[in-house]
């Protein structure tokens, strides 16, 4: 197992604030309270409006909806309660007075210091300010579920996207087919209940839209919401192997073991294609005479200059 550490003493460097843990009553019973939305708008909608088409033999109906709903659901209640990536808090040898570098695809990435989780932050590493956590792959704190997105449930949070695209639509047009189906009956709790249920669907369908199109793009590009994220040299991305194969990893790929350890160790087996990189510069403190726990990165034997972030 080979690792990449690039040690150097770190003259000066002004840290933020502490942050302030934020009170999670409120998000936890809003990420609760749009559970119970969504079993109440399609208790309704399976009540009222899908039980008449089903009673005047539209089973089709019925029969789209139901495994919509349950995989929404089941998408919803597995992101509140999915493991989004954290690394969990480190030792207290390590310290902040050194620099370590790892490399990705000729790609120099300066690891930050988090002063709250006390250690390195690995690339595309975030400290969410809301969960007051480490979060792998940070992508952003979705607020409707009051969870972290990030590696381990990226693939969760996409499906709960997709289901309910699919879900909304399906509401609104089997709305529109039962009011058009009922005209000429006189207005009755079915219309009702099926005008409820209409107009939430279609509110939350645009915007649910734009949201999947926007992420579909991130995916294609291996990129981040977070803005911090985003920012690469000359528009080159170190994390871009091409659409195909970022999909593959943002969705199929296997998402490895959990960070389980007080420390947060980033080790990971080395194929032939990496070689290891010696301290680019001789140590010049104490603390980098004796670095602590190294994070793990690993330099790619390819051609190419090196880009520094």
């Amino acid at each position: 197992m080979t690792l990449l550490m690039d040690a150097t003493p770190q003259v000066k460097e002004l840290y933020p604030l502490p942050l302030v843990p934020r009170p999670w009553v409120l998000s936890s019973l809003f990420a609760a309270f749009n559970v119970v939305l969504l079993v109440f708008f399609s208790g309704l909608f399976f009540a009222f409006p899908c039980r008449w088409l089903a009673q005047n033999g539209e089973w089709v109906f019925p029969v789209i909806t139901g495994p919509l709903f349950a995989l929404t659901f089941f998408s919803l209640v597995s992101l509140n309660f999915s493991d989004p990536g954290i690394l969990h808090q480190g030792s207290a040898e390590q310290g902040p007075l050194t620099v370590h570098v790892v490399w990705v695809n000729h790609g120099a990435f300066r690891l930050q210091w988090c002063p709250q989780c006390c250690f390195h932050r690995p690339p595309r590493t975030y400290h969410c300010p809301w969960c007051n956590i480490c979060v792998e792959d940070f992508d952003h704190h979705c607020k409707w579920v009051n969870n972290c997105i990030g590696h381990r449930n990226f693939r969760f949070f996409m499906l709960l996207v997709l289901s309910l695209c699919l879900y909304s639509g399906a509401l609104l047009v089997t709305c529109l087919i039962f009011l058009v189906r009922t005209t000429h009956l006189p207005f009755s709790t079915d219309k009702a209940v099926a005008i409820v249920v209409a107009v939430p669907a279609a509110g939350f369908l645009v915007p649910l839209s734009v949201l999947l199109l926007t992420q579909a793009v991130s995916v294609s590009s291996a990129d981040r919401t977070y803005k911090v994220k985003c920012r690469h040299l000359h528009g080159y991305n170190p994390f871009d192997q091409g659409c195909a194969s970022n999909w593959y990893l943002a969705i199929c790929a296997p998402l490895g073991p959990k960070y389980m350890a007080e420390a947060v160790q980033l080790q990971r087996v080395v194929g032939p294609d990496w070689t290891s990189v010696p301290n680019l510069h001789p140590p010049m403190s104490p603390s980098a005479l004796n670095p602590p726990a190294p994070t793990s990165g690993y330099l790619p034997t390819g051609k190419g200059s090196p880009r520094v972030w």
